[in-house]
């Protein structure tokens, strides 16, 4: 490679695509480029979706997902990963082994499995696969409150909870948890970090913004950890990052009206 030759911080998504474009593959590339790297996808999914809820699911046949994979991997190459929506057992499966492959590193699993509007995105039967096939892979995993009761098969709701949940979660394999605190039902919505190999517990402060513009809030906040994985953060430094990034682009997006449900943030914040 020439010296003067530039080049891009790559970030690979692999999520299904959202019709309404706030959130999964759609949203994904757009905080993937605000946050200052080059986007490149591979579609789980097709939903039919809007503001108000998602209609249709149609999953892409795993034989076509495993192609995208060996298709921009070996040539684009990436220097981190998102994943979003999968499934099916047979698309997580499919999914980790095409990871383990190509040697992919700087995994950042956003465990997507019901949508802001309620609507189920994963199947019963890919939970034990994700725990099994794609926890230990990834280097962090973002589930919110919902999400981490699904994954340990129980309720979790105080503080104390919420510090056991992120430990045990770990324990499947993944070096970082961050239960994301959006659910809870209080004037703030703090985050948990946790860090196995240090034993760390870091809580991020947050406040809550009025606005019912927050669709696709996991996807944007994983994306933006992701890009900045790729540029070089660490792991609390990365979720920091993206955590400021995703407050400022929920707040800058509050006062837009689009669509009659729940809107999108506002991933271009910073340019217009």
């Amino acid at each position: 490679m020439m010296q003067d030759e530039k080049r891009y911080r790559r970030v690979l998504t692999i999520a299904g695509s959202d019709s309404g474009g706030g959130a999964g593959i759609q949203a994904d590339l757009k905080t993937i480029a605000a946050n200052g790297c080059y986007g490149l996808s591979v579609i789980t999914a097709l939903t039919a979706q809007n503001t108000l809820g998602v209609f249709a699911i149609h999953p892409v046949p795993v034989d076509f997902v495993r192609a995208q994979l060996d298709a921009v991997l070996p040539d684009i190459g990436c220097d981190a990963v998102k994943i979003g929506m999968l499934f099916s057992p047979e698309l997580i499966r499919t999914v980790a082994e095409g990871l383990r492959r190509h040697g992919v590193q700087r995994i950042v699993l956003d465990p997507v499995m019901v949508a802001q509007s309620g609507d189920k995105l994963m199947q019963n039967e890919a939970i034990e696969a994700l725990k099994q096939e794609l926890i230990p892979l990834a280097e962090i995993i973002t589930p919110n409150l919902p999400e981490a009761a699904v994954l340990l098969g129980r309720e979790i709701g105080t503080t104390a909870e919420i510090h056991e949940a992120a430990i045990e979660l770990a324990g499947f394999g993944c070096g970082n948890v961050l239960i994301k605190g959006g659910h809870q039902e209080a004037d703030h919505c703090d985050d948990c970090l946790y860090q196995a190999s240090e034993k760390r517990m870091i809580i991020l402060a947050g406040r809550r913004i009025a606005t019912r513009n927050n669709h696709g809030t996991g996807c944007t906040l994983s994306s933006a950890i992701a890009s900045q994985m790729a540029k070089g953060a660490g792991i609390e430094a990365a979720v920091r990052q993206a955590k400021d990034y995703i407050t400022a682009a929920i707040d800058a997006g509050a006062g837009y009206t689009i669509g009659k449900g729940h809107g999108p943030v506002h991933h271009f914040h910073p340019f217009w």
